[in-house]
């Protein structure tokens, strides 16, 4: 085999690799595991490694996300270190990366990473990357309507906006996996959850009863697993209840969707906090 039949050879697998996801983007690279007691200060833990009574370590939680993204090869951009992130053109601020457990002490097994990187109520457009631990999943949720004017729905936002007098569609979006792979889960589509039984064993107690082998507030009966593989996944409902689970790697995906205030979301686990 000639030098030029080698180098060809070479970049056919190399192309390959990459029409395949490339689970080399993570070789030699160690995925970390973590579980509840890492992101607790204080407290108690239950028999399902909720913590009860502790303070949330958010930073340390930041950490990992971090981690996260160095081992993908994410650009860990120095504003994503902020609490805030700054407008370039105006100089005004708006959330930056955040953490969160949603108040319900799981934070593995629910909760989330992200940063909203475009939030426009007048042009009324939004985009954010949702970041996902190996395993961890999002809160089941859904997208409501809501007017401008009721209490509680904000109004003005980093654009300047003072006040626009107009209704906030329930939010429409789809998601690309950018690195690693989910479980997505949805009420619309025909029961599998049997079929993932890697999945389901994660899913947290405040979604499944596991002793009991039954959904206690768990609506979204339908998963997918859906790879890095160049193809953007639609909504297939609006209003309908979903969330994402990170695969055995985590994963980063990017979010497209028209503007919804964080007020207008619902939660299927009572006392949810964000």
């Amino acid at each position: 085999m000639n030098v030029k039949t080698i180098a060809g050879a070479a970049a056919a697998v190399a192309v390959a690799g990459m029409m395949a996801g490339c689970c080399c983007q993570n070789c030699g690279k160690e995925i970390k595991m973590y579980t509840n007691k890492d992101f607790y200060v204080g407290g108690t833990f239950d028999e399902n490694g909720i913590n009860k009574g502790g303070k949330f370590d958010g930073a340390k939680a930041s950490e990992a996300y971090f981690d996260m993204m160095r081992r993908f090869g994410y650009p860990v951009y120095p504003a994503l270190k902020n609490d805030k992130l700054t407008n370039p053109k105006d100089g005004t601020q708006y959330l930056g990366f955040w953490a969160i457990d949603f108040a319900k002490g799981d934070f593995m097994k629910y909760g989330m990473g992200g940063v909203i990187w475009v939030d426009e109520i007048k042009e009324e457009y939004f985009g954010h990357d949702i970041y996902l631990l190996p395993l961890q999943a999002l809160p089941e949720h859904c997208h409501k309507a809501g007017n401008p004017v009721d209490p509680g729905v904000a109004t003005d936002r980093w654009t300047g906006e003072k006040f626009v007098g107009k209704n906030i569609p329930a939010k429409m979006e789809s998601w690309l996996v950018r690195h690693g792979w989910v479980y997505s889960f949805s009420e619309v589509g025909e029961p599998n959850l049997d079929q993932f039984p890697e999945a389901k064993k994660m899913l947290s107690e405040h979604l499944f009863d596991h002793k009991a082998n039954k959904p206690t507030n768990l609506k979204s009966l339908h998963v997918e697993k859906w790879t890095a593989d160049g193809v953007a996944h639609k909504l297939p409902k609006v209003g309908s209840w979903h969330f994402l689970m990170g695969g055995t790697e985590g994963a980063i995906v990017s979010e497209f969707a028209n503007f919804h205030d964080s007020k207008c979301n619902r939660f299927s686990v009572p006392g949810v906090q964000f």
